[in-house]
């Protein structure tokens, strides 16, 4: 007999077996990802971290940012904005992949068509049977006086060799789905386009970051050497005691800030030169400097409303989405058809023999009509997911219409607010240099202290900052402006050309 502790360790022991047996069966993997999703690459920022939080995860999150490089030269390059963007085209990982998608799917369509073409192969056969005539239900009367059979024909062997022809005469369902491959291939084929745009962009974006870095380091050279004549003439007046000693220091001090920021702004270039190499193939030790400077210009010949037309009827990923809708349709059809007959023809011609000198000419040539009856509802289920696919490809293209006209609107809005940061940046830095040099001429005149010069040089420094982030903004937002017309490449030539 069970004692109730024992009944109830018993009782608590089979509970929590069974609960690990449910929490079991619950667990399910990732799911799949979807074959009718759109794969389209967006606009991505260049200047992110390349190893955070791990090359590997970057690299599959974004390969835009990096690339296939080549090895280094040894000499200096120069490049300009369009050589820059033809290596990026030639070597950047995210490009590469999509062409290597786009030639997968176009595996996919031959394998279709493949299933439509006839289908020759040659076989051949040495066979040695002993067929045994009880097995296959031959025997004769038991009548007396008249021999029977033997138990087996006794071995023999034989020589047979084919052409075999396969052929399908109708078959909506391989119909359709070739028809359905065919459009996933030019969809592949659309998103390949489209990534020449990302990397189009990419590599604008970087190239005008270098700019940027370029300016600042130039600006901060020049404000560290007029720190330096400043500072030599403070100390000068210091010793012909015209000037304060405080007035030195705060030379000294306004000096080694100028040295610092020509260090900081040389370090930001070269980390940014290293981005740019990233994205377009360059080795990190390779040199090479850029050479355009792009100044400020109103998009004048171009509208809100012209942009988004071209951006309607250019862009690649839209292009995609439209003709992946094409594809589900065509897949629906697939399924649908299934519950049609299906006609196909078989032949083969060869001959067979005891061996290859003894062979006859044999040969047969029939038809198959195959109809489904009944097929546990996989039909039904097929169409039902062909449905949701299609579904699904429809509210995707029309998301990405709107997608479309979001990003023409959003870059169209930032063009014209960094054009006029541009034109308020350029007045501030002219009316900046102005105080500066009366500034240096009141402390030559002995009217004011140094101070009044600091922070004149300072209104300077802060207000080349503004331009140079003004202008690299304006270009910026062009380049986005492109990439969300389409066709990038001979857009932002269009835009940038003349600049």
């Amino acid at each position: 007999m069970f004692t109730m502790p024992l009944l109830n360790r018993l009782l608590m022991g089979s509970l929590f077996l069974l609960a690990a047996i449910v929490t079991a069966s619950g667990q399910t993997g990732p799911e799949p990802p979807s074959a009718y999703s759109i794969a389209t690459p967006r606009p991505i920022s260049p200047a992110e971290g390349t190893t955070t939080p791990s090359a590997r995860i970057t690299q599959r999150q974004n390969p835009y940012l990096g690339s296939v490089p080549t090895p280094t030269t040894g000499t200096r390059l120069t490049l300009s904005l369009q050589d820059a963007i033809a290596r990026g085209l030639r070597f950047n990982l995210g490009l590469i992949e999509s062409t290597q998608a786009s030639a997968d799917v176009r595996a996919e369509r031959l394998r279709s068509l493949s299933l439509l073409l006839p289908q020759v192969s040659a076989h051949g056969r040495q066979a040695w049977e002993d067929i045994s005539f009880a097995e296959i239900g031959l025997k004769l009367p038991s009548t007396p006086g008249v021999p029977q059979l033997p138990p087996t024909t006794g071995g023999y062997g034989y020589q047979d060799a084919r052409l075999r022809l396969t052929q399908s005469v109708y078959d909506a369902a391989l119909r359709n789905q070739y028809r359905a491959q065919n459009n996933a291939e030019q969809a592949s084929v659309l998103d390949a386009r489209d990534a020449r745009d990302v990397v189009v962009f990419a590599v604008g974006v970087a190239y005008m970051q270098v700019m940027a870095s370029s300016a600042r380091l130039a600006t901060a050279q020049a404000q560290l050497t007029s720190a330096r004549e400043l500072d030599q003439q403070v100390a000068d007046d210091v010793k012909a005691e015209v000037s304060p000693e405080i007035d030195s220091l705060r030379a000294q001090v306004e000096r080694q800030s100028a040295e610092q920021r020509v260090t900081n702004a040389g370090n930001q270039l070269e980390k940014d030169k290293l981005a740019l190499a990233r994205i377009i193939g360059l080795s990190v030790e390779q040199e090479f400097v850029t050479t355009d400077v792009f100044a400020h210009g109103p998009l004048t010949a171009l509208s809100y409303e012209s942009a988004k037309a071209e951006a309607l009827q250019l862009r690649a990923d839209l292009a995609s989405a439209m003709v992946g809708v094409n594809a589900a349709e065509y897949a629906l059809r697939a399924k649908q058809s299934q519950r049609l007959p299906s006609v196909s023809v078989n032949a083969n011609y060869g001959g067979a023999g005891t061996n290859v000198g003894n062979f006859n000419t044999v040969y047969a040539v029939y038809a198959d009509i195959s109809l489904p009856i009944y097929t546990g509802g996989r039909i039904r289920a097929d169409i039902q997911q062909a449905q949701a696919g299609l579904a699904r490809r429809q509210a995707e293209y029309e998301d990405l219409k709107g997608r479309v006209a979001y990003d023409v609107r959003v870059a169209w809005l930032d063009v014209s607010a960094s054009e006029s940061s541009v034109k308020v940046a350029e007045r501030n830095q002219a009316l900046a240099q102005r105080e500066l040099k009366q500034s240096q001429d009141r402390y030559s005149n002995g009217v004011t202290n140094y101070l009044e010069v600091v922070q004149a040089q300072e209104t300077v420094a802060a207000a080349n900052e503004n331009y140079i982030q003004s202008l690299f903004s304006f270009n910026v937002a062009t380049i986005a402006l492109a990439r969300a017309m389409g066709n990038t490449d001979a857009t932002v030539q269009q835009l940038l050309g003349d600049k």
